[in-house]
């Protein structure tokens, strides 16, 4: 019986997250191509659209997943309360968790999937919308900001500027710039190219060298060639360029040590990596809240309770999250704490539904005096 009515309850909120996420997707694609039809144009705009379309569809799974099963979790609860099913499951003697249960396995194994797809396929899908965005109808909006090389590094007390070319094939057109502690120029060093060699040693050629040991005081040297420790490897400027979001997890970690390395901005990055677990995870306790909810003794409206409920639950936590996001961008709000607060209160929001109804939290209730 147990197992009958757990596969039962478990279906049942399957059907109706697949449904709704389905539903979204749709919803979504139709909105974003209607508001956007105006710029697609050309010959084979059809195919290219569809392409982009196609990507966005991915992209939007990985976006709408959590709030598909938060609204999944207390319709499909709210469907069988409707039903009658929740008081026939009651009068067979079982509680509360014949359908916590089966939607937290459901749910949970929810969560992981969408962890693994935004790694396996988000990630990759996100970068083909930019490129066809970009390539095929010409609208980059901030595409340029992620996706323009770096060409300012610090390691030390030394600056680069490095115009043009990779770690790999040596750099063109390169300035260095050496600073003391009281960020002082003492020498600079610009060269046509600039070539790695082992270890911290490099190869630059077409060399003008500049000294400044005190004030009026300046050294000018030429050389057509000459090779110079300067205290950082070829891996170091490997930064690659691209939104973070759009990132697997190796290569978010990798450009995050190889941004601090070089002086760059690691935020965003750090935020990005630790979403790629938490944004997902969010939908677990978001589904116990929804299920929470559902079975309040004074609801009323079951279905368009449940929907309501899950869309003000889904747009607050969206704020919350685009709040962190600024904070962290601002630097008043560590990467760690923004990408897993909308969690953390999710949970002590469902506990304290779940509490509630238990009866082991009680809640104060407003008194009225009357005189």
């Amino acid at each position: 019986m147990k197992v009958t009515l757990f596969g039962y309850v478990l279906r049942t909120y399957l059907r109706f997250a697949l449904g709704i996420l389905a539903g979204l997707v749709v919803i979504f694609v139709v909105v974003d191509f209607v508001d956007r039809a105006k710029t697609y144009t050309g010959p084979g705009w059809v195919e290219a659209a569809a392409k982009l379309y196609g990507y966005k569809a991915l992209v939007s799974v990985q976006q709408l997943g959590p709030a598909a099963l938060l609204l999944a979790a207390g319709v499909a609860v709210s469907a069988l309360r409707k039903q009658g099913e929740v008081t026939a499951i009651r009068a067979l003697t079982f509680g509360p968790s014949a359908l916590y249960l089966p939607i937290l396995a459901c749910s949970l194994t929810a969560c992981v999937g969408l962890v693994a797809f935004d790694e396996w396929v988000a990630t990759h899908a996100g970068r083909r919308v930019d490129e066809i965005t970009t390539q095929r109808f010409n609208r980059g909006g901030d595409w340029r900001f992620y996706y323009t090389p770096k060409q300012w590094f610090r390691r030390g007390d030394r600056i680069f500027f490095l115009r043009s070319g990779s770690a790999q094939e040596g750099f063109r057109d390169v300035s260095i710039f050496t600073v003391s502690k009281q960020f002082e120029l003492r020498q600079r060093l610009d060269a046509a190219e600039m070539h790695p060699l082992e270890g911290t040693r490099w190869r630059l050629v077409d060399v003008v060298e500049r000294g400044f040991s005190g004030p009026g005081s300046t050294s000018v040297k030429q050389l057509a060639e000459a090779e110079y420790d300067l205290g950082v490897a070829p891996g170091v400027f490997r930064i690659r360029p691209g939104r973070p979001e759009q990132m697997r997890v190796p290569e978010l970690r990798e450009q995050i040590a190889a941004r601090k390395e070089v002086g760059l901005a690691t935020r965003q990055f750090e935020l990005a990596l630790h979403n790629r677990f938490a944004y997902p995870m969010a939908a677990l306790p978001a589904a116990l809240l929804g299920v929470g909810l559902a079975l309040r003794a004074s609801r009323r409206g079951h279905l368009t309770a449940a929907i309501v409920e899950g869309l003000l639950t889904a747009v607050a936590m969206w704020g919350l999250m685009v709040v962190c996001r600024t904070l962290v961008l601002t630097e008043r709000l560590s990467p760690f704490v923004a990408a897993w607060m909308p969690t953390f209160l999710l949970v002590l929001v469902a506990g304290a539904v779940w509490l509630r109804r238990e009866g082991l939290l009680h809640l104060p209730r407003g008194r009225v005096l009357v005189r």
